[in-house]
């Protein structure tokens, strides 16, 4: 609390010392300073994974609109691969053997895809980390 000083006009206040400032006090106030700091630290929660969903979304819906795309290309390409081997053995098996090549291009492009939806790539670190400050701090005020 602070007063200001009467017996000069525009003087500066003067601190008084707090009464509250006991155990009693301090345990007071970090009972009205806690459900703060934790709803303060789940909104932060909250608009990081709304920010990582956000990018998630936009990142799927280019990703799936440049494969459309991709591939209608890629299939004409296959196909003129399948008539090309033709002219040199029998049609079923120039499709067989472009079919089985796709197929294992295919699944190692999945595999190094699946890497980017791991859960670590969606944690979110800076509320972590502000919870681990927040902790600390928690524990060097009340001892």
């Amino acid at each position: 609390m602070n007063r200001e000083n009467s017996d000069y006009p525009g003087s500066r206040p003067v601190s008084v010392p707090d009464p509250d400032a006991s155990v009693v006090g301090l345990i007071r106030q970090l009972t009205r300073e806690v459900p703060a700091l934790f709803t303060k630290e789940l909104a932060l929660a909250k608009a990081e994974l709304q920010e990582s969903l956000t990018t998630l979304k936009a990142g799927i819906a280019g990703v799936a609109g440049g494969a459309i795309v991709l591939l209608a290309g890629f299939i004409i390409l296959l196909m003129s691969a399948v008539y090309g081997l033709s002219m040199i053995m029998a049609p079923w098996l120039a499709a067989l053997i472009v079919g089985v090549v796709v197929m294992i291009v295919g699944f190692v492009m999945l595999q190094s895809a699946k890497k980017q939806f791991e859960p670590s790539n969606l944690k979110p670190d800076r509320t972590l980390d502000a919870l681990n400050k927040d902790q600390e701090a928690l524990r060097r005020k009340v001892s």
